[in-house]
């Protein structure tokens, strides 16, 4: 195996701390940036859309909310009469801690996924995947359409009184950061081991993305090499 170099502690922490002045760096500015998120221009979403809870009544745009003034929805690419489960959608979800919805609730927010495909269809992949988070169809309405969503993608919503808001929205390598398997494998030597990621010649890699799927179906025994 093709190791970097192999050092003492102290050389090890002279190393260390100068990759924390970066790793510092990139903080700042993604305080930075999150402060522009915040002042983000809006856009009005109406009252029109319809939509169906999981425990299959109807729903409105501000019933999404049940009761909370921020709304952060993962549209997860399960389409009517889809007979293939996506593994990015699959492995994000199940990185939604079970308990971060009190957390979320503390400051007004709540999380949802939503998908086009009806509350039939959803309700075995849910019961499969042993996922706990709210999801609702959008079946039968224009809301994928008109927030423009083509495959997975993640919004944000904010209520005021009875209008309701899109104020972001973000696609592909924007959701990586709320990954924990994705963050973690960051910090590990071998990344995430896609073919995107420069690393040390000899370290393991495979096509982006290809590695990923359901939680059930990854073989349980383990390789090494």
């Amino acid at each position: 195996m093709h190791r970097p170099p192999v050092v003492s502690p102290q050389e090890w922490q002279t190393a260390r701390d100068a990759l924390l002045l970066k790793e510092k760096e990139l903080t700042h500015a993604l305080d930075r940036l999150a402060a522009q998120r915040r002042r983000l221009p809006m856009v009005a979403l109406g009252n029109r859309y319809r939509f169906t809870a999981p425990d299959g009544t109807a729903a409105g745009l501000a019933d999404l909310f049940d009761g909370r003034r921020q709304l952060v929805i993962y549209h997860f690419m399960l389409e009517p009469g889809q007979d293939w489960l996506c593994g990015g959608c699959s492995t994000f979800t199940d990185n939604l801690a079970e308990h971060a919805q009190a957390h979320l609730g503390a400051r007004d927010t709540r999380l949802i996924l939503m998908a086009r495909a009806p509350q039939e269809e959803i309700e075995p992949v849910r019961r499969r995947m042993g996922w706990t988070v709210p999801w609702y169809s959008s079946h039968g309405s224009t809301f994928n359409e008109d927030l423009r969503i083509e495959g997975f993608a993640l919004s944000v919503l904010l209520r005021d009184g009875d209008e309701a808001f899109r104020t972001y929205a973000t696609t592909g390598r924007g959701v990586d950061r709320l990954r924990l398997d994705f963050n973690l494998l960051d910090l590990t030597p071998f990344g995430r081991q896609e073919a995107w990621e420069d690393s040390p010649a000899g370290w393991p890699q495979t096509p982006t993305m290809q590695w990923l799927r359901p939680h059930d179906e990854y073989e349980t025994e383990h390789h090494h090499a």
